[in-house]
């Protein structure tokens, strides 16, 4: 006995039974399907009279009456109705009658049968399946196994801006140019030839529906496979995600945009240098914000002579920083660092500065950069380097308008938007306020400095028997000017003081009391007083000068007897080289600092013959934060090593040696070396 075939299309999953009758009612036909569905075979049904083989005796006279008018009239019936099987049950059969004729005029019925709880589960799923497709939010499509389109839903229609009917029989790169068809097809055949699905593939492109802005979409793919395992073809769904795409993307810019921010919180601002503030911010901007920035500050603010913001009229700016991403020409388009240049009212960053309102110019032309660029050839040069967006945004600090940051973009595609405008707001918000501390301190410092050097002595003087050298070196820029001073005083009797002195604290009220404070050391000087007597009366007086202390080291030199006299006011000790080349520290009673009060000085004579070399220095020549500072005093000593060497080149030496950048401190340095 040979196996049914196993079932491939919709009539065999039916299974539809067929059945002739003749005029009188007699099964001429019965089909396999019949023998299945009724349960007898074709040599117990041929021949015999239906109605009596099928229906139930209560049923048998609606049949009869069924089968003649289709035998009369031509008209099909369709219906279902109960019959008996043969092991003795009634089922509930769908039938579809019509009348056939044949070739001698007989007249004949055709009767299609089939289960009825069959059909209705088939009818059931279809509708569902059509229900579904039809209604569903999510994009629907079905490719045949050449690829083509046999079936789109509305969902996908709206998606693809494309009528469904139009899909039809036609492939994807026909459909959808926009997107990268080459992968999407090769993804098609390759679940078509593995049956393996793909699920949630995130895509990005554009189709005819909205072709001017990117969309994002879920796909998924797989293959359509009949009950058996015959290959219909590929499924795909598609769920648009742009929303989500979008709100990910604004929140990666806002998270972007905040470790830019705390990036500048912890880079920008780190001294008090206002050149430094603006590398510091055109650093951090680029490439995460601007594939070209500079920082142009107007000259006018920067002398701290602006009452506030400009309104109109040309601006002189001073280049600050500037800083790219890579090499480009771009660079050479820019004001380089601290040069100065006239911008026009009509200049891009001049509106800037006038309204104090960032300037964004999402997609540059050629007038744009004309109105960007200091000229016209640096216009050519930005054109060349592929500048095609900009930005520029106010530096305010306490209201006022201190100049602009100014951002451009090249490689990076995408243009300027109100995210970055908002990020570079706030990044020249804070870092204009370090460039107007920095400005302030740096007008102060200047302004203390200056004081300082009018305090100090111009050019050493020529006293009898003694050759001089000094220097004063102020702090760091990022620091304030302190109280360091040196002096050389002539006396009576061709006896010279020399004396070097330190102020604790620091700025302008620092450099006064160093000022007072040398003074009176010249007054007492005149005296001819002793040098412990010199630093008692200083004492007296520092201690009325507002809680002020200072260190003071003063000596006098009598050439008559080849001899100095020390006095030391808690001051380092002095070094002395010899003639001979021997050199070391002079040990003197180290003292109390001028305005601790109550503690007496004492005066210690030292030779001091023919070549010998006195140095005498402030601390911030050798302390340090890190070193002993009996290292560094020794560091001191070693560099004390040829007493023939030019008093100037020592002087040198010395700063060069042992003052390092980023000590934050003044030094002062006096040098006298006995001669005929």
């Amino acid at each position: 006995m040979t196996e049914s075939p196993e079932p491939r299309g919709l009539l065999d999953v039916l299974g539809v039974a067929a059945v002739v009758l003749d005029s009188e009612g007699r099964i001429r036909f019965w089909s396999p399907d019949a023998e299945r569905l009724f349960g007898w075979n074709s040599s117990e049904a041929l021949g015999k009279f239906a109605a009596r083989l099928l229906v139930r005796e209560e049923h048998r006279e609606l049949v009869i009456r069924l089968f003649a008018d289709v035998l009369v009239t031509g008209e099909s019936w369709a219906g279902a109705f109960p019959v008996r099987h043969k092991d003795g049950s009634t089922r509930m059969v769908e039938f579809r009658n019509m009348r056939l004729t044949d070739t001698f005029g007989d007249l004949y019925a055709l009767g299609i049968a089939a289960d009825h709880a069959t059909v209705q589960q088939v009818e059931t799923d279809l509708a569902l399946s059509e229900r579904l497709v039809s209604q569903s939010p999510i994009g629907l499509a079905l490719l045949d196994t050449d690829l083509r389109y046999v079936l789109v839903n509305p969902a996908l229609e709206r998606i693809n801006g494309i009528p469904a009917e139009q899909h039809i029989g036609r492939r994807i790169r026909d459909m959808l140019p926009f997107l990268d068809v080459d992968v999407l097809e090769g993804t098609v055949l390759r679940v078509l030839t593995t049956g393996v699905p793909l699920l949630d593939q995130f895509t990005v492109g554009r189709t005819p529906a909205d072709p001017d802005e990117d969309h994002a979409w879920s796909v998924s793919y797989y293959r359509l496979e009949s009950p058996h395992g015959r290959v219909l073809g590929v499924g795909i769904s598609v769920i648009d995600v742009t929303e989500r795409h979008r709100s990910a993307q604004a929140a990666d810019r806002a998270r972007r945009r905040l470790a830019v921010i705390a990036d500048a919180s912890a880079r920008v601002g780190t001294t008090l240098e206002v050149d430094r503030t603006a590398h510091e911010l055109a650093e951090v901007v680029v490439p995460d914000l601007a594939d070209i920035a500079a920082v142009d500050v107007l000259d006018s603010a920067l002398s701290c002579r602006r009452p506030g913001a400009p309104e109109s009229g040309p601006e002189l700016f001073r280049a600050l920083a500037v800083e790219a991403a890579y090499p480009t020409e771009a660079l050479d388009a820019a004001d380089p660092a601290g040069e100065l240049t006239m911008y026009g009212e009509d200049r891009l960053v001049t509106r800037c500065v006038h309204t104090a309102e960032p300037v964004i110019v999402p997609r540059v032309g050629t007038d744009d950069l004309a109105r960007i660029a200091r000229n016209a050839k640096a216009a050519e040069q930005l054109e060349r380097a592929g500048v095609h967006s900009y930005l520029a945004v106010p530096l305010i600090a306490r209201g006022e308008v201190l100049g602009a940051l100014d951002l451009k973009r090249a490689r990076n595609p995408v243009p300027f938007d109100e995210d970055d405008v908002l990020t570079a707001t706030e990044l020249a918000a804070r870092a204009a306020v370090s460039i107007d501390n920095a400005r302030w301190y740096q007008s102060v410092r200047n302004s203390a400095v200056t004081l300082q050097r009018s305090l100090l002595p111009g050019l050493p003087p020529h006293p009898p028997g003694l050759e001089i050298a000094s220097r004063y070196h102020p702090a760091h820029g990022s620091s304030e000017v302190g109280g360091d001073w040196y002096d050389v005083i002539p006396l009576a009797g061709d006896k010279t003081a020399l004396v070097v002195g330190d102020v604790m604290g620091s700025g302008i009220d620092a450099a006064a009391t160093m000022g007072r404070l040398r003074t009176a050391t010249n007054a007492f000087a005149d005296l001819d007083l002793d040098p412990a007597e010199v630093l008692r009366h200083l004492d007296r007086i520092t201690g009325g000068l507002e809680h002020y202390i200072a260190t003071c080291l003063y000596a006098v030199y009598d050439p008559g007897r080849a001899q100095l006299r020390f006095s030391n006011a808690g001051h380092l000790p002095p070094a002395l080289l010899r003639a001979g080349g021997r050199v070391g520290l002079v040990e003197l009673p180290t003292g109390a600092p001028l305005g601790v009060g109550g503690v007496p000085f004492e005066t210690t004579a030292v030779p001091f013959g023919r070549g010998d070399q006195l140095v005498l220095y402030t601390d911030g020549l050798v302390e340090t934060r890190h070193d002993p500072i009996d290292e560094r005093l020794a560091d001191l000593v070693a560099l004390l090593d040829d007493p023939t060497r030019p008093l100037e080149e020592t002087c040198d030496r010395l700063l060069d040696e042992l003052r390092r950048p980023e000590e934050t401190d003044d030094v002062a340095l006096l040098i006298a070396r006995s001669r005929p």
